[in-house]
């Protein structure tokens, strides 16, 4: 079995010493580029691929790894806009300090104990996930692994936020000035145990995700408890499933008006309302949470609450950064705003 080349065996065959090899490696301008060429030429003939990262990285102290917990299975997480846009924006900050991206799914594809003891993280950052007893994040406190909760979990090192409960309740208030005295709510999940329906008082009172709980106030504080319905996953075929549910029912007893608690899940409520033959907004408006890129709705404007998802992943990035490199920045919080579209109007006479 052939032996690896190693670092002193490239010094050698350029004539250099190991330590300024290494700095050829590493791209300082510490040294000239006409040694750092020929150190790379001696690499190129003994067909040495570069350091040990690992060992680098034991050196340093650092793994150069930014772990990101995803609150769903990646299907799910890869399929929704607003997830995309909150990792491209931390991969956008990571990029140029050098520093990875490791993606730790939800569901299923949860990482165990174990595997989550032995992780070579940084940082870690709750990307799309707020669940409130995540026992994750216990275990990552123990290691003293810097942690950023996006939205949640609470005890997180640093908290960036987004106002949730107002920016609800203002599009809540747009309903109720609209007329709309009957409303559902269509949910994301409570808890990560995959249930979908219409939700007991019981279940409400029990919600384990953070955002999820104060769109459901922001609600309330307008229209005081309304229906409900959980979604399995924040997925369009979910948001058609609650849709379905709430609105094929008699006249009498269907909502004039049904916020979602994101616009995959509002995009679902529209496409149920059309195969049930209903007119958007004339027969029932349908509003949204985020402010997503929904290319497939065409011509149909969401109403929605906007939230500045990308600037959000950045914001979590630089945090990160910073608590890596040993600063204590101080929770963050981002506006939301209110975006009238077309599928919002009064109730039908």
């Amino acid at each position: 079995m052939a032996t690896r080349p190693t670092l002193a065996a490239v010094a050698a065959e350029a004539g250099v010493s190991p330590s300024t090899a290494s700095l050829a490696f590493s791209g300082s301008s510490r040294i000239a580029a006409a040694t750092r060429d020929r150190v790379l030429a001696a690499a190129r003939r003994l067909d040495y691929a570069g350091p040990d990262p690992v060992a680098a990285s034991l050196r340093r102290g650092r793994s150069g790894v930014v772990g990101a917990f995803v609150g769903e299975r990646l299907l799910y997480a890869f399929r929704d806009p607003v997830a995309i846009t909150l990792l491209d924006g931390i991969t956008e900050v990571l990029g140029p300090h050098g520093v990875g991206l490791l993606l730790l799914a939800g569901d299923a594809g949860r990482p165990s104990s174990e595997q989550i003891a032995r992780l070579p993280l940084d940082a870690a950052i709750f990307a799309t996930c707020g669940l409130e007893d995540d026992p994750a994040l216990e275990l990552l406190r123990r290691r003293g692994v810097p942690v950023v909760g996006v939205e949640g979990p609470p005890g997180t090192d640093v908290l960036v936020d987004i106002d949730d409960l107002g920016g609800m309740r203002v599009l809540a208030r747009h309903l109720h000035e609209l007329g709309h005295r009957r409303l559902a709510t269509v949910a994301m999940p409570l808890r990560l145990d995959g249930t979908a329906g219409l939700v007991s008082d019981a279940r409400r009172g029990r919600a384990h995700y953070r955002d999820v709980r104060r769109r459901m106030e922001g609600v309330e504080d307008v229209f005081g408890p309304v229906p409900a319905y959980e979604t399995a996953s924040n997925a369009v075929v979910d948001g058609a499933a609650a849709g379905h549910a709430l609105l094929d029912v008699p006249a009498a007893d269907r909502p004039t008006a049904v916020i979602a608690q994101s616009d995959v899940l509002a995009a679902g409520v529209l496409q149920a309302a059309a195969e049930l033959g209903l007119r958007v907004p004339q027969d029932v408006s349908v509003t949204g949470f985020d402010g997503a890129d929904l290319h497939w709705l065409g011509a149909t404007r969401l109403t929605t609450v906007v939230q500045p998802t990308a600037e959000k992943g950045r914001t979590a990035a630089r945090v990160a950064m910073r608590l890596i490199e040993g600063g204590t920045p101080a929770d963050v919080s981002l506006p939301v705003a209110l975006r009238i579209g077309t599928t919002s109007g009064p109730p039908a006479r």
